[in-house]
């Protein structure tokens, strides 16, 4: 096991890790479980606080959780434990709103946590491509910030443990570069480009970098998507668009991410842990931290 020393920066992966539940809490509360649509789009535009007086968090927080758990205690992501905390998450709590592949995989990896080599890769034929390896990575990145080859290649790691599809892996990638940027104040979506690899994901950041902030989210969602399809390639863009036009503010970064609905806990959550590496979760209303359900 590591020491501390080579554990990066733990309080900047708490204040991602703060910053994603709080934005994965926010995002759920307009699904319509919660609102109807056209409620829900009044409400979202109107800059309505929503009324619940508690934010449950999702399996995006629950796997971030996971996440950090295994660099807490390593400093770096041992793959095996990392498979076994993520199935003893997924256990403790099956309606976090867990994907379809979560609930084929990872009860097969509370008995056998190794196995993740051959499972992961044989889900949809090569692996999956959804966003859950991008919604919990934010704040590995920002415990990584001062190396960003490191940040990088450790996001590669907890990405193929669940989602061995390279899109997967890329949006991952992408998500720690952001956030780990983030913490050093330089985050452009150029600058994440560079260090995501090729593919659909990449493409899709280079199409945001293009887009000018002055575009209304909406919009925005409709060019990059919003993870409707709930694709790497079809959530991370638009995500990291938000956070990037909207840096040093995690409330408005929150609003206007919440503006293209779609997966709209994981937008939030990707979201949030970029800006939130950055500035921590004080500069959001009071009630906000109160109603947003503790971390454990």
């Amino acid at each position: 096991m590591n020491s501390p020393a080579h554990k990066g920066d733990p309080a900047a992966a708490r204040r991602s890790l703060e910053a994603l539940a709080l934005g994965d809490a926010f995002g759920e509360r307009w699904f319509p479980l919660f609102r109807p649509p056209r409620q829900a789009y009044a409400e979202v535009r109107a800059r309505r606080t929503p009324h619940e007086p508690v934010w449950h968090w999702t399996d995006d927080t629950a796997m971030a959780l996971a996440l950090q758990r295994v660099l807490d205690e390593y400093g770096v992501v041992e793959q095996d434990r990392l498979a076994l905390y993520y199935a003893l998450a997924f256990d403790a709590d099956q309606a976090r709103g867990y994907g379809h592949g979560m609930h084929i995989l990872l009860p097969e990896l509370l008995a056998a946590p190794g196995d993740w080599r051959t499972l992961a890769p044989g889900l949809f034929e090569g692996g999956s491509l959804g966003n859950g390896a991008a919604m919990r990575v934010a704040p590995l990145g920002a415990r990584f910030h001062a190396d960003l080859g490191r940040a990088a290649e450790q996001a590669a790691l907890s990405a193929v443990v669940t989602h061995a599809h390279r899109e997967g892996v890329a949006g991952a990638v992408a998500v720690a570069v952001a956030a780990a940027l983030s913490v050093r104040g330089e985050f452009t979506l150029e600058a994440v480009a560079v260090r995501t690899p090729e593919g659909l994901v990449r493409d899709g950041v280079l199409r945001a970098a293009e887009l000018p902030f002055a575009t209304e989210p909406w919009k925005a969602a409709d060019i990059l998507g919003s993870g409707r399809r709930i694709r790497a390639d079809d959530t991370v863009p638009f995500a990291l668009w938000t956070a990037a036009r909207h840096q040093g503010d995690l409330e408005t970064a929150l609003w206007a991410t919440a503006e293209g609905f779609g997966d709209v806990d994981t937008t939030c959550a990707i979201a949030g842990g970029v800006v939130g590496a950055a500035t921590g979760v004080e500069g959001v209303p009071a009630e906000w931290r109160v109603r947003c359900e503790p971390l454990r």
